[in-house]
């Protein structure tokens, strides 16, 4: 026998044999308007991915700017969530967006020298451009190890640890990016 509370959850009441009864609460579903997919938050993460893409689309080009281009990607990110949602976002938010953005320009970015690498056998290329970086920063290309070094950035395991330590530099600047642009937004629109 199924009773019903006031409180909107079943109780299934059931009697043995002997006479003694037992229940047994029974929790109601959610009205349908109230399921999760159904919330007015989720329909920001959608906007939040299409910002962060279009971001890191346009990060091919913004990208030239060494350093100060993967904060701007962030900043544009967190510029084109505030155009579409209409409002602006919270400095959590415009981290995570300006992160997302980040993610994508990595995986645009890391796609393109693989096929620069392994496609178009651009191997000598880039141990030239990396030997001319760490010219640049100080070291003595001509030194043996400098050399064994560079030339093993082109194994996979050199690939792999320049991927990891690429990825977590880009997307940090680019989170660090989106949450200041969020905090410049928030703080103009206040004034």
């Amino acid at each position: 026998m199924q009773v019903a509370d006031p409180d909107g959850e079943a109780n299934i009441v059931s009697v043995n044999d002997a006479g003694s009864r037992s229940s047994l609460r029974v929790p109601s579903l959610p009205p349908i308007d109230r399921l999760p997919a159904l919330q007015p938050g989720l329909s920001d993460q959608s906007i939040a991915g299409r910002a962060a893409l279009k971001a890191g689309l346009l990060s091919i080009f913004i990208g030239m700017i060494p350093v100060l281009g993967i904060v701007l990607t962030g900043s544009l990110a967190v510029y084109f969530y505030r155009r579409d949602k209409g409002s602006f976002p919270a400095v959590r938010v415009g981290w995570r967006v300006g992160a997302a953005a980040g993610v994508v320009a990595f995986a645009i970015n890391a796609l393109l020298l693989v096929i620069r690498i392994v496609l178009l056998h651009g191997q000598q290329q880039y141990i030239e451009s990396v030997t001319k970086l760490a010219q640049m920063v100080g070291y003595n290309a001509a030194d043996p190890d400098i050399q064994a070094g560079i030339h093993n950035l082109v194994t996979p395991a050199g690939m792999a640890f320049t991927f990891f330590f690429g990825m977590i530099f880009t997307v940090a600047l680019a989170a660090l990016g989106g949450a200041l642009a969020a905090m410049i937004f928030r703080s103009s629109s206040r004034s």
